[in-house]
């Protein structure tokens, strides 16, 4: 008993108590075991094993685990015919080193595990005096001599599985099932079977964990609260986002199992160290758009609300106004999409709102024209026409035809359009053809030759068909709507008769044009 007193308290006197599966670094305990003996006697009588150990923890899985213990183990001789024979009982100690797996460490109330290891043992025989040896094939047996057998084996292998369960905050259950091998067959004081001993054993028991203040992942968090919180005390980055998980707890405030905390699309690391956003906010601007959606898909800065300066949220411009968030005139008509969508109301998407054939930027900062309506001073002439003829787009009153044409005298039909390469008359050009209807049932003695003419772009023969039909075609709108045929001549001169160089677009603007000249 003794004995057994010494080697308990030599395992279990270092600890202090904290239970957990892992991340413990040390722990210990005490189990009680019922023995088997697989020997050449009759195992049923009660055997027994009293085990303390000592557990180093080397891996989240995997542990070296030294103990020792004090036990009997108690057998029956059955060869009554021989004098001496019946009860035979051993003292036995054992010393073993073992490695335990526990490839479920990371349940919560319960640790299953496997063990094999191997150490010596010291049996003393305290009774049953008898020794036997096999002779012959029939096997004999012969008392050799009346003697108690006392000596070391080694204990190769020792194996077997038991399971952890959580008791308290500081205690555990054991439970393990095992068999041990030894490498004597003298442990029973009998070897006529020449089959070396050992025992199968179950036991219980209790083991205790020493609570510490330790770091196993150098996270910045202590293993204990890891293990409360739920991260992984051998992963210094539980989630995988570049930030330890002290970090994270600490520093940063995030979920250190989550590597994206706030859901915005980008994890908490590239927040932190790379784009300097709120990790816990979605939205570290305010702007309406996630940090994600403005670094990933429009490329606008997280920490702007308005990243161009334009005047518009980047909300606004993705969601509401359809304008480029990072471009601060979208349509390059000279104004910023916030000027014009809150002060001049024209559309950031055009650079000519009223298509008048003036940007919105001319029309505000040059000419002070109205960038919503196309002719300003509702003369009937367009504000773009007005300022390449050289009239005021401001005055109605030089909008309108001459009171009098003199004979030969040419008047420009500004304003008078067709559709791209084709003798159509656009819709908007009525207006400047009433006005010339008015002019000439005011004046029936008149005669007219109306006149098409080109740019130099394209073969000739195609300009000077397509100056004809545009010719005829205004001479037939004005005879359908009232004007003797025989009043007017449609002539086309296609790009034979430009008034200014064809150098420029604006120039071969001023080419494409119909001519009204008056020939009596």
């Amino acid at each position: 008993m003794r004995k057994l007193i010494f080697i308990l308290a030599f395992f279990l006197f270092p600890l202090v108590s904290f239970s957990q599966f892992y991340g413990y670094k040390f722990k210990g305990g005490i189990n009680f075991n019922y023995l088997y003996p697989t020997t050449e006697l009759t195992s049923d009588e009660f055997s027994f094993l009293g085990r303390g150990f000592f557990n180093i923890e080397l891996h989240k899985m995997l542990s070296l685990e030294i103990g020792g213990g004090y036990g009997r183990m108690r057998m029956t001789d059955e060869l009554t015919h021989y004098p001496g024979a019946g009860l035979v009982e051993s003292e036995i100690i054992p010393v073993d080193l073992r490695l335990r797996f526990n490839p479920w460490s990371y349940l919560k109330s319960v640790n299953p595990y496997f063990y094999a290891g191997g150490g010596v043992i010291r049996y003393v025989v305290l009774e049953g005096e008898n020794s036997y040896v096999g002779e012959g094939e029939n096997v004999m047996y012969v008392q050799k001599e009346k003697k108690k057998v006392n000596g070391w084996a080694a204990i190769t292998p020792v194996v077997g599985a038991g399971i952890e369960i959580k008791l308290a905050k500081n205690v555990l259950l054991d439970i393990q099932l095992g068999w041990s091998y030894y490498t004597s067959d003298y442990v029973n004081n009998n070897n006529w079977a020449n089959f070396n001993d050992g025992n199968f054993h179950g036991g219980i028991g209790f083991t205790f964990c020493g609570e510490r203040d330790a770091d196993d992942d150098k996270d910045g968090l202590l293993t204990s609260f890891e293990e409360e919180i739920g991260t992984d005390p051998f992963n210094p980055d539980t989630d995988g986002d570049g930030l330890k998980d002290g970090q994270e707890v600490n520093t940063y405030k995030t979920n250190p199992l989550l590597p994206d905390t706030d859901d915005d699309g980008l994890n908490d690391y590239l927040e932190v160290m790379k784009h300097k956003t709120n990790p816990t906010n979605p939205d570290t601007d305010g702007d309406g758009l996630k940090d994600g959606e403005e670094v990933n898909k429009y490329y606008t800065d997280p920490l702007m609300k308005d990243t161009d300066n334009d005047g518009l949220t980047d909300f606004e411009e993705v969601k509401t106004t359809k304008t480029d968030p990072i471009r601060p005139d979208t349509d390059g008509d000279g104004l910023y999409d916030g000027e014009e969508v809150n002060v001049h109301k024209t559309n950031p998407l055009k650079p000519d709102s009223d298509e008048d054939e003036l940007n919105d930027y001319e029309e505000v900062k040059k000419y002070k024209t109205k960038p919503l309506k196309a002719d300003t001073d509702a003369g009937t002439i367009n504000d773009g026409i007005e300022v390449r003829r050289g009239t005021n787009p401001l005055d109605p009153s030089d909008d309108v035809v001459k009171e009098e044409i003199k004979v030969g005298e040419v008047v420009v039909l500004e304003g008078v359009n067709f559709e791209t390469n084709s003798s159509r008359i656009t819709p908007e050009s009525e207006t400047i053809l009433q006005k010339t209807l008015e002019y000439m049932k005011k004046h029936p003695e008149e005669k007219y030759e109306i006149s098409g003419h080109t740019d130099s772009r394209g073969s000739r023969e195609k300009n000077m068909r397509l100056s004809q039909e545009r010719a005829e075609a205004v001479k037939n709108w004005l005879v359908e709507h009232g004007i003797d045929e025989s009043r007017l001549t449609a002539v086309g001169y296609g790009p034979d008769m430009p008034i200014v160089p064809n150098t420029s677009e604006e120039n071969m603007y001023k080419n494409r044009r119909v001519e009204f000249k008056r020939i009596k």
